[in-house]
């Protein structure tokens, strides 16, 4: 029997690792996963263990490429989506980290970027970066290990140890040690790579104190990246697609034209506006990131990054114990007529944008008698909302595009009651996407590409790889909306 082509998307998130078994029509044929666990060894420390990113993540493609589904496929490329600026450093001859990874959460590096910037370096970096000074790239990350775990600054001199976000450490690995590389858009994450010469930058390199030799070659979003050593799966299988997650969305999402915008609500939420093929810097401290670079051929987007989105969810659930299972809390949400003027200020590793202040912290507001779990949650679900209208405003002036509508998927998204007050928010069209893994899908597309199953993007977009499922529309009032986001603004303003 001939077997049919497969890809297999590898999704290696904040809080687990997955691997998604695609058709070459991109339909979902296996899911595997496994929780990821994370480490906060000191307030505002969130740390995990790279042999654990890579043990899970080898442990859910074997499972994926042993079911029963995938003896009748062959998986022709793999491509690899990660949670992107999570950082990595590690022995260049055996593959051990020197510490565990710094995960994009992590605040440790707040006061070394404070002091760039009131030396006056931000403007310099912003304009070759699209970034802002913030802990939560990479830069400060590798410069917090470098001085501060022994002997690892002279080794890393000496050329013995590799830097690298999770897709290149994982790549190293896969192609057991072989290839030393990362993609453009997660290149562009690290504070270090000047997006608009698309190169690492030695006067960047010098800011932070990085030597050039710990750094990857930095590829295209569809590359040979190289194949995965036969003791992994039994084959080399090559390996030829690879982007940041919420870039890998982005295209997942079918946003391809500039004005395009999708927003993703998992641990964070981050909404991308796709602005073409021209650099610009924002004017409104969102951040401008390479979406994706095919053939030589770079696109840009604007980015606006919300650290705290489904983790909030997570936080009532398993910190405060309010609900067994998120699945119930658009129920409970919607059990009250309305939050009773509580505001839930996720803050707990900063804000980011537009505000990005690493000193805000989490504060729930206008608690009463009254308050019940049920307006608790409620405050929660809707903070989403009001975090994603901060940046709306902002991404439109920005990117020079009216938006239309926007494109959503991520855990969230199954949650109806933050779908509907989300249209109502933003006063447009919420879409839904008929498959919700678009970050996986978006590299699964990638991959294809590679492999010759598709001619590009817009190919595979043809294919039905964006179809909306449901569309949120807006039924709410404008004076009830103002009267809710300035209830929101205030309740920001006392969180700093």
């Amino acid at each position: 029997m001939t077997q049919k082509p497969a890809i297999l998307a590898i999704d290696q998130g904040t809080t687990s690792s997955r691997a998604i078994l695609f058709s070459d029509k991109l339909e979902i044929l296996d899911v595997q996963q496994k929780e990821l666990v994370l480490h906060c060894p000191h307030k505002g420390w969130v740390e995990q263990n790279p042999l654990d990113i890579l043990q899970d993540t080898l442990a859910v493609c074997r499972s994926a490429l042993s079911s029963d589904i995938s003896s009748v496929h062959d998986v022709v490329a793999i491509g690899i989506t990660n949670q992107r600026e999570t950082t990595i450093i590690w022995d260049r001859k055996t593959g051990e980290p020197v510490y565990n990874a710094i995960v994009w959460q992590d605040r440790r590096a707040a006061f070394l970027c404070e002091q760039l910037k009131l030396t006056g370096h931000e403007p310099m970096v912003s304009a070759r970066t699209g970034l802002l000074l913030d802990p939560y790239f990479s830069a400060g990350k590798i410069a917090w290990i470098l001085e501060n775990v022994d002997g690892v600054r002279g080794r890393a001199e000496r050329g013995e140890l590799a830097f690298g976000t999770v897709d290149c450490y994982l790549l190293w690995h896969f192609t057991g040690g072989r290839v030393h590389a990362s993609d453009v858009t997660n290149a562009a994450r690290t504070l270090l790579y000047n997006i608009v010469e698309q190169k690492w930058d030695e006067d960047l390199l010098a800011l932070f104190d990085v030597p050039r030799s710990m750094l990857p070659e930095v590829l295209d979003n569809v590359a040979a990246f190289g194949f995965s050593d036969r003791e992994f799966f039994g084959r080399e299988i090559p390996i030829g697609g690879m982007a940041g997650d919420q870039q890998a969305a982005l295209i997942g999402q079918g946003c391809f034209k500039p004005g395009m915008v999708k927003s993703t609500y998992g641990t964070g939420c981050f909404s991308l506006m796709n602005i073409g093929g021209g650099f610009k810097l924002s004017r409104n401290r969102l951040l401008t990131t390479p979406a994706y670079r095919i053939n030589g051929n770079i696109t840009y987007a604007v980015e606006g990054a919300i650290f705290v989105a489904g983790a909030a969810m997570q936080w009532l659930r398993d910190g405060l114990g309010l609900f067994d299972d998120a699945q119930v809390s658009a129920d409970m949400a919607m059990s009250v007529p309305d939050n009773n003027d509580v505001y839930f200020v996720p803050a707990f590793t900063g804000l980011g944008a537009p505000y990005w202040r690493p000193d805000a912290r989490g504060m729930i507001s206008g608690l009463t008698r009254e308050t019940t779990r049920a307006h608790i949650v409620r405050a929660a679900l809707e903070a989403q909302a009001y975090q994603t209208c901060d940046l709306m405003a902002a991404m439109e002036d920005d990117g020079g595009y009216e938006i239309a509508s926007m494109r959503v998927d991520g855990g969230l998204v199954r949650n109806v009651f933050m779908c509907q007050f989300l249209a109502d928010m933003l006063g447009r069209p919420v879409e839904v996407p008929a498959l919700k893994e678009a970050t996986a899908l978006g590299v699964a597309i990638l991959a294809g590409i590679s492999a010759g199953l598709f001619s590009g993007l817009d190919d595979a977009g043809a294919r039905g790889a964006a179809r909306i499922e449901k569309i949120y529309n807006p039924q709410m009032d404008e004076a009830a909306r103002a009267r809710l986001y300035a209830g929101w603004v205030s309740a920001v303003e006392r969180a700093f």
